[in-house]
């Protein structure tokens, strides 16, 4: 039996509100503005290592999946 990893989180006393890992105090947005300044998923998790790469690898994945589905 597979253990599902809650990936986000969403709290008015942690970051405002702003979507964070789950666990962490760390925006969602940031791995974003990494990967679109070009570094790479390894940097982003030694820059974060309270951000698990499991949770990281399923964020990437369901936004791709969100992304296989939208018309932009």
């Amino acid at each position: 039996m597979e253990i599902e990893t809650q990936v986000i989180s969403r709290s008015p006393d942690i970051m405002s509100g702003a979507p964070v890992f789950a666990g962490t105090r760390v925006p969602v947005q940031t791995i974003v503005d990494y990967l679109a300044g070009g570094h790479s998923l390894e940097e982003f998790l030694d820059d974060f290592p309270t951000v698990r790469r499991e949770q990281a690898v399923e964020l990437l994945e369901r936004v791709k999946g969100l992304l296989k589905d939208a018309q932009i």
